[in-house]
C-alpha cells in the first residue's frame, strides 16, 4: 500500500514539474534590499522545476522609471537565454512597482502570471511622513521618495492592472514606531489596504511582516499555488478580497 502511494505521488506531481521546467520566474526585490532576500523563494521555486531569474538592481540609486527598464528588462533577458514558453513575475514590494510601471505602456511576451508580495500599489505613508527627515532620502534613495500617496506618487499615477496578478498582503508589523504612520492593519511598511489594485484576480491577507514574508513557507506555498491555478488557496483564515481599492 505503501509502494502504492508513492508512486501515485509521484506521478501527480510529475505533470506540475514538466509544465514547470517550460516556464520562467523573475524574482525582484524591494526597495533597499538585494536578490539575497528572494533566495528562499528562488530555491523553493527551481526545486518545484522551475527556471528562475533573480534580479539584483541598485534600488537605492535611480528613480522608479529607471529601475523599472532595468529590472523588468534584465529579468526577461535572464529568462530569454533559456527555452521557456512562460515567464511570470514574483515581487516583494517596491519590485511590484517596477512590474506595474514597465507595463503601463509595454508588453512581455509569454507573459504568465504575477505574484506581489506587500506592494505599495497605492504608495505608503511612511513615504509622505518620513521623506523629510534626516537620513531617509540616503537610506532609500530617488524611488523611496517616489513612493508616497501624495502629489508626486508614481504607484497611484499608474492605471488597473491588466494581467493576472495575486496580490498578498501582511498583517504583522515589528516596527511600531513606522506603524503609527500607516492606517491598521499593515505589515510596518505598508497598509494591508494599499496593497490593493483594481484589476487584480486575487488577494490574500496573511500574518507576515514586511521585512520577512517573502522567506516564509506559508508565503512561498502561496506563490507556488497562484502560479501553478491563477487563485491563492484560502481557508478561515485568510481574506479574499479582489475589491478595488
Amino acid at each position: 500500500m505503501k509502494i502504492l502511494v508513492s508512486l501515485l505521488s509521484v506521478f501527480l506531481f510529475m505533470p506540475l514539474v514538466a509544465q514547470a521546467d517550460h516556464e520562467c520566474v523573475v524574482l525582484l526585490h524591494g526597495l533597499a534590499r538585494t536578490a539575497n532576500s528572494m533566495d528562499e523563494l528562488e530555491e523553493a521555486l527551481s526545486t518545484s522545476g522551475y527556471r528562475v531569474v533573480n534580479v539584483g538592481y541598485p534600488s537605492r540609486e535611480e528613480t522608479i522609471d529607471r529601475l523599472a527598464a532595468m529590472a523588468v528588462e534584465e529579468g526577461i533577458a535572464g529568462c530569454d537565454r533559456q527555452p521557456v514558453e512562460t515567464i511570470h513575475f514574483v515581487t516583494h514590494s517596491l519590485g511590484g512597482i517596477l512590474v506595474r510601471y514597465y507595463l503601463a505602456d509595454k508588453s512581455i511576451a509569454r507573459l504568465g502570471r504575477v505574484v506581489m508580495l506587500a506592494p505599495p500599489n497605492q504608495g505608503s505613508e511612511v513615504a509622505d511622513e518620513w521623506r523629510d527627515v534626516p537620513g531617509y532620502e540616503w537610506l532609500n534613495g530617488p524611488a523611496g521618495q517616489q513612493l508616497g500617496t501624495g502629489e508626486g506618487s508614481v504607484p497611484r499615477s499608474l492605471g488597473p492592472v491588466d494581467f493576472p496578478l495575486g496580490v498578498i498582503a501582511g498583517t504583522r508589523s515589528i516596527n511600531p514606531i513606522l506603524s503609527q504612520s500607516l492606517p491598521n492593519p499593515d505589515d510596518g511598511k505598508v497598509s494591508v489596504e494599499n496593497t490593493r489594485v483594481e484589476g487584480m484576480t486575487d488577494f490574500i491577507e496573511m500574518p507576515y511582516t514586511h521585512t520577512f514574508m517573502m522567506a516564509a513557507e506559508p508565503v512561498i506555498r502561496q506563490v507556488q499555488h497562484f502560479l501553478r491555478s491563477g487563485t491563492f488557496f484560502h481557508n478561515s483564515a485568510s481574506s479574499h478580497k479582489p475589491a478595488s481599492p
